[in-house]
C-alpha cells in the first residue's frame, strides 16, 4: 500500500486567492481603460470633435450607463456630432441622476432643440422648458438667455429676444455677440409694425 495521498482534483487549477487575485487585476485593467478613453475622449470633446469621441463613449458607456460624467459627455458629443435625437434619452437619464446639474440640462435643451432653422414649435418648447430649468439652477450659467433670445426671434418674439438678450448682458457684459443681437432686435422694434415684423 503506498504512503501517497491521491492527488486532490480541487488543488489542479489555481486556488481561490489566485482567482481573487486575478479578478482584482481584470477590475483593475478595466478601470484603466475605462480613465483612458474618457480622457482621450474629453481632450476630442475640448477640440470641438464629438464624432471621434463618440466610439469612446459609447464603450464607456456600456462599462458604466449611469455614470454622469460619461452620460453628459456622450449626450454632448451626440450634439456636437448633429445627432439629437440619440442625445435626448442619454441626456434625459443625466437629469434623472443629478436633477441640478445646469450643463446636463444646457445640454438637453440644445438636443432638444437640434438645428434652430428646422426646429418645430414643440422641440422650441422643449428646449425653452430645459433653459428655464436652466436659470432656476443657475440664473448667470452662460450663453443660456443668448440662446433663448435667438428662439424668441424665430418666433418674432421681438420683446421677449430683447429682454433675453440685456440678460445675456447683465450676465456677461463682454458679450458682443449678445449685445449686436439686442441692437437688431431693438430696430426691429422701432420699426413700425408690418407683417414682416409683427
Amino acid at each position: 500500500m503506498s504512503d501517497r495521498n491521491p492527488i486532490d482534483p480541487r488543488h489542479d487549477g489555481p486556488d481561490h486567492d489566485d482567482r481573487d487575485a486575478l479578478n482584482r487585476r481584470l477590475h483593475e485593467m478595466s478601470q484603466e481603460q475605462f480613465q483612458r478613453q474618457m480622457t482621450q475622449a474629453t481632450y476630442l470633446l475640448t477640440q470641438g470633435k464629438g464624432k471621434e469621441a463618440i466610439p469612446l463613449l459609447e464603450r464607456c458607456f456600456e462599462f458604466r450607463p449611469d455614470d454622469i460624467d460619461v452620460l453628459m459627455n456622450l449626450g454632448g458629443a451626440y450634439v456636437l456630432a448633429g445627432r439629437h435625437k440619440q442625445a435626448i434619452p442619454v441626456l434625459e437619464r443625466a437629469t434623472e441622476l443629478a436633477p441640478n446639474n445646469a450643463a446636463v440640462w444646457s445640454n438637453l435643451a440644445a438636443a432638444y432643440l437640434g438645428k434652430l432653422v428646422t426646429a418645430t414649435g414643440e422641440r422650441q418648447e422643449r428646449a425653452m422648458d430645459a433653459y428655464r430649468r436652466v436659470i432656476e439652477i443657475d440664473p448667470a450659467y452662460p450663453n443660456v438667455h443668448y440662446h433663448m433670445g435667438l428662439i424668441h426671434i424665430d418666433r418674432r418674439e421681438w420683446d421677449d429676444a430683447h429682454a433675453a438678450f440685456t440678460r445675456a448682458l447683465q450676465t456677461n457684459p463682454h458679450d458682443d455677440d449678445a449685445r449686436t443681437m439686442r441692437d437688431r432686435v431693438q430696430e426691429i422694434r422701432n420699426q413700425p409694425p408690418t407683417p414682416l415684423n409683427n
